[in-house]
């Protein structure tokens, strides 16, 4: 059995959110800059499992870790181009 490592398509999948390339890109330029004082998993725009599960996965240094530290940092650049 192959096991990839968490991709942003696997974490949104997971996260029940549209997870094309052209999907994701959408919801990070819709939500960005996150304000540095905010923790991922607090934004206002979580469901209570999608924050619970970001929260559990950085928490507990999950496989997802590396994904949605990714994905954190791309939500708190100003552009997607910075």
């Amino acid at each position: 059995m192959d096991i990839q490592e968490p991709s942003f398509k696997t974490l949104f999948d997971q996260l029940g959110l549209p997870s094309s390339p052209e999907d994701i890109d959408a919801f990070i330029e819709e939500h960005r800059p996150l304000d540095a004082e905010i923790m991922l998993w607090k934004a206002p725009f979580w469901t209570p499992a999608q924050a619970q599960f970001l929260r559990d996965g950085i928490k507990d240094d999950a496989d997802w870790a590396p994904v949605v530290d990714r994905f954190d940092t791309r939500l708190r650049k100003e552009s997607l181009t910075s």
